[in-house]
């Protein structure tokens, strides 16, 4: 059999138009990659071969018709498993809900579905996404997730698994989830390309709750295009989901060769991080220095981003959590600290939410009138690779107190990121670029990624995975 594992979505679908195979074939292909190695990286819960099957042999006889339905059409795909998927359980990665089964499916499958993409696999997370406060990576029933260029080391959470399991080859592509950083530290752990979307642009019906007001959907590919082809598939107002809004996202032509972007690097973005992590920033603004015009130590808006998230995420996951907290089942989770880690959150208080609320409004303002100035903002994705296996993350690489967070304020004001890996550090392991732009600029986002990726092979390389 041919081998399919690291090739893209377009690069697959080329074949498949060119009959060079069929999607029953990818379906096998991947399935059978997902049983085999799957389980070395704790990536996969629920391996879904008969629905696949199924799929698969309903889209090689549509393509046989002549009935092409786009780029998606007979390519396999896996769910993070806080996605509800009919006849499966989902899981939530987390021991209470192990035998959890939905009635149907959540809509951002469907829209899949409706693509021609085809469900290989339900795979592993954070348990509940990380609401319980977690600080290892041993946190979810399937075990700590691991990164294939070192599994001594972590995949990135919540979205472990997305992440490994792309990174892997062990399915082309998948969909993640990010509140706060869930896509993005996975994707930059992994050295795949991960995209958040603006909050509102995917809708969350059958997903798992968080908190609402800042959960997001989006997709891991090998390239910004994969992702780009996916959110194109997924995006758009839903009437299960009234945060859905009513837009679209369309993937973005070549931008002409003159065409310059304005990149904004904010004040220390690469000061006393990981020297590698530094460097591979460095090396990346420079293959980029014929279109872009970067502007150094630009300063965000000084607004209170880390205490308001961590308001609204208290507040919303204690509520969506009721009743693990009432019944004592948060005693069934993985890690010690998240059998404690929700109950402070009873103690906050509705005022205390509702200005945390209030305060994101001008907040949201303040950050798009900033980020007007740019077409992107640009940072190493974190400021370190994988934390090891066995240590808590603030003891995985100690003397690291440098570098931006954006990830927390850009999460907190919803708007969308992507990574790119762009390098490798300490152990071989891979690091990230993001680029992080205004309120449903998705197309800049991808085609600056795609600059950078037309410019570098770095989404091309390969963990030794067999």
């Amino acid at each position: 059999m041919a081998d399919f594992a690291f090739l893209s979505i377009a690069e697959l679908g080329r074949l498949l138009r060119q009959k060079k195979t069929s999607a029953t074939e990818l379906a096998t292909y991947f399935l059978d990659r997902l049983e085999k190695i799957g389980p070395r990286y704790n990536a996969v819960v629920t391996v879904t071969r008969e629905r696949a099957m199924t799929e698969a042999a309903q889209a090689d006889r549509e393509i046989k018709a002549g009935k092409w339905r786009g780029p998606l059409h007979g390519i396999p795909y896996g769910v993070k498993d806080l996605l509800a998927t009919k006849g499966y359980p989902t899981t939530w990665g987390a021991e209470p809900y192990r035998q959890q089964t939905l009635d149907s499916d959540a809509t951002v499958v469907e829209r899949l579905g409706a693509a021609g993409g085809v469900l290989v696999a339900k795979l592993a997370m954070v348990e509940l996404a990380g609401g319980m406060g977690y600080n290892q990576a041993n946190a979810s029933f399937t075990g700590p997730g691991k990164t294939p260029w070192n599994p001594d080391y972590w995949s990135g959470g919540s979205s472990s698994g997305p992440g490994a399991a792309v990174a892997a080859g062990l399915v082309p592509f998948a969909i993640g989830s990010e509140t706060s950083g869930s896509i993005l530290t996975p994707a930059a752990y992994c050295g795949v390309t991960g995209l958040r979307p603006t909050y509102g642009l995917v809708s969350r019906h059958g997903a798992m709750a968080l908190a609402w007001t800042m959960d997001k959907l989006g997709p891991f590919g090998r390239t910004a295009d994969d992702c780009g082809v996916v959110l194109a598939a997924i995006a758009g107002k839903d009437p299960k989901d009234p945060s859905a809004v009513d837009r679209h996202f369309a993937m973005p032509g070549q931008p002409a060769a003159t065409r310059r972007f304005k990149i904004g690097v904010p004040k220390g973005a690469d000061k006393d991080i990981q020297p590698e992590v530094a460097a591979n920033f460095r090396q990346s603004l420079k293959v980029l220095e014929d279109r872009v015009e970067v502007v150094e130590d630009i300063e965000l808006p000084d607004l209170p981003y880390g205490a308001v998230a961590g308001m609204i995420i208290a507040a919303e996951g204690a509520s969506a959590f009721d009743d693990l907290l009432k019944d004592g089942r948060l005693s069934q989770l993985t890690a010690p600290e998240d059998r404690t880690g929700g109950y402070p959150a009873l103690a906050v208080s509705a005022p205390d939410y509702l200005r945390a609320l209030r305060v994101r409004r001008p907040m949201q303002r303040a950050l798009d009138d900033f980020l007007k100035q740019f077409d992107a903002l640009a940072v190493p994705t974190r400021n370190t690779v994988a934390s090891p296996l066995d240590k808590p993350f603030r003891e995985g690489w100690p003397g690291i107190t440098g570098g931006a967070n954006v990830i927390g304020p850009t999460n907190v004001v919803g708007v969308p990121g992507i990574s790119v890996p762009n390098g490798f550090g300490v152990k071989g392991l891979p690091t990230g670029l993001s680029f992080t732009a205004r309120a449903f600029d998705e197309s800049k986002l991808v085609s600056l990624a795609r600059l950078f990726q037309d410019r570098t092979d770095w989404h091309r390389r390969q963990p030794a995975v067999s």
